[in-house]
C-alpha cells in the first residue's frame, strides 16, 4: 500500500462526448491524392543541384531503390502529424507497391488513424477544448482502442497488430483511410510505442495500463527484429517524431547489437520541419555503422513526403 497521503485521481467521473459532436480540424476531403508516377519526376530530380540537401535527397532515393530491389526493409517511423496533414493515402499506396515494408508509430498515431476510419476526420482544437474540460473526451476513441488493446494483450499480440485486427473486424464507414487497417490487410508489421500519460485514451475509464504496457513492449521487440534485418542496405525513415520514436530506435539498435547482430551497413533519414536534437543524434548520427549513412531533411511533411513518394513511384526499379 502506498505511503502517500495524496491518492491518484482516477477516471471514475469521466465525462465523455460522442466524437461526432467534437469539432475536428482535419477532414479526409483535404487529404493528399496519390500521384501514380511519371518519368518526368526522375528528370526533375536529376535537375536538382548535386550540392548539400539536393545531393543527399538523390542519394537517399538511390538507397531506397537499392533496398526495394534487394528486398531489404524500408521502415517508416511516423509521428502523428504525418497522419494529421493528410498523407495516409500516399503511405497506403507505398505499402501496396512494396515501398513501405514496416510502419512504426507513437501512441497518438493510432488515435488519429482510428478517428479517420470511424468518422473521416480528426484533430480537435486543443486550445478551445482543454479550457472546457472536453479535450480528449471522445467516447468512441477511448472505448474502441482500449478494448482492442486489452483483447490484443490476451492473445499476446503487439499493440499495432491488435489495433489493425480490430479495424479489420469492424465495418467502419471510412476504414479505407486507415494505415493500420491496410497494413493488417497486407500483413505489413506495425509497431506502436506508447509513452504512458501522453495520449488521450490513457485517461479513459477503459484504459488498462498492464495491457498497454504489455502490447507496446512486445512491439519494441518486434521492432528490434525488423531493425536486425536492416543490415546490407535497409532503410529507416523517421518522419515527424521529435522524441519518442528516435529514443525507441536508438534503444532498439543497441539491443539488436547486444544480441549479436551486425548493423554496419544501412541507411537512416529524418524528415521534419525543423532541426531537433534527438532525431539528429539518435537516428542520423549515433546508431550508424561503419558503412552506414544518415540524412536530415527539413521541410513541411505535406510537401516533402509527396515529393518522396513521387520519386519512388517514378523509379524504374519498381518495374
Amino acid at each position: 500500500m502506498s505511503r502517500y497521503k495524496i491518492k491518484p485521481l482516477l477516471p471514475r467521473k469521466f465525462k465523455s462526448l460522442p466524437i461526432e459532436e467534437r469539432p475536428s480540424k482535419v477532414s479526409q476531403q483535404d487529404f493528399a491524392q496519390v500521384f501514380p508516377g511519371h518519368p518526368g519526376v526522375s528528370s526533375f530530380l536529376n535537375s536538382i543541384p548535386n550540392i548539400l540537401a539536393g545531393r543527399d535527397f538523390k542519394e537517399l532515393i538511390k538507397s531506397l531503390r537499392f533496398a526495394f530491389r534487394k528486398k531489404k526493409p524500408i521502415i517508416f517511423g511516423c509521428g502523428a502529424h504525418v497522419i494529421k496533414v493528410g498523407l495516409n493515402p500516399l503511405l497506403i499506396n507505398l505499402m501496396e507497391r512494396g515501398w513501405l515494408t514496416a510502419l512504426v508509430l507513437n501512441g497518438a498515431g493510432i488515435i488519429h488513424d482510428f478517428e479517420l476510419a470511424l468518422v473521416g476526420k480528426t484533430s480537435e482544437d486543443v486550445e478551445t477544448q482543454i479550457k472546457k474540460g472536453e479535450f480528449g473526451t471522445a467516447e468512441e476513441t477511448g472505448a474502441f482502442l482500449n478494448q482492442a488493446i486489452k483483447e490484443g494483450a490476451v492473445d499476446k499480440l503487439g499493440l499495432g497488430e491488435a489495433i489493425g485486427r480490430a479495424l479489420a473486424r469492424f465495418d467502419l464507414p471510412f476504414k479505407e483511410n486507415s494505415l493500420l487497417y491496410h497494413a493488417y490487410r497486407l500483413n505489413i508489421p506495425v509497431t506502436v510505442h506508447v509513452s504512458l500519460g501522453s495520449d488521450i485514451i490513457h485517461f479513459h475509464p477503459q484504459v488498462d495500463g498492464a495491457a498497454t504496457g504489455q502490447t507496446s513492449l512486445r512491439d519494441f521487440f518486434l521492432l528490434a527484429a525488423l531493425i536486425a534485418k536492416l543490415e546490407g542496405g535497409g532503410v529507416y525513415l523517421n518522419i515527424g517524431s521529435a522524441v519518442v520514436l528516435p529514443e525507441v530506435f536508438l534503444k532498439a539498435v543497441a539491443y539488436v547489437r547486444n544480441q549479436g547482430y551486425s548493423l554496419e551497413k544501412f541507411v537512416t533519414a529524418v524528415f521534419d520541419f525543423k532541426l531537433h536534437y534527438r532525431p539528429l543524434e539518435n537516428v542520423v548520427r549515433r546508431p550508424l555503422g561503419r558503412e552506414s549513412k544518415g540524412y536530415y531533411f527539413i521541410g513541411h511533411h505535406e510537401i516533402m513526403i509527396p515529393l518522396l513518394a513521387a520519386a519512388l513511384l517514378s523509379s524504374k526499379e519498381e518495374e
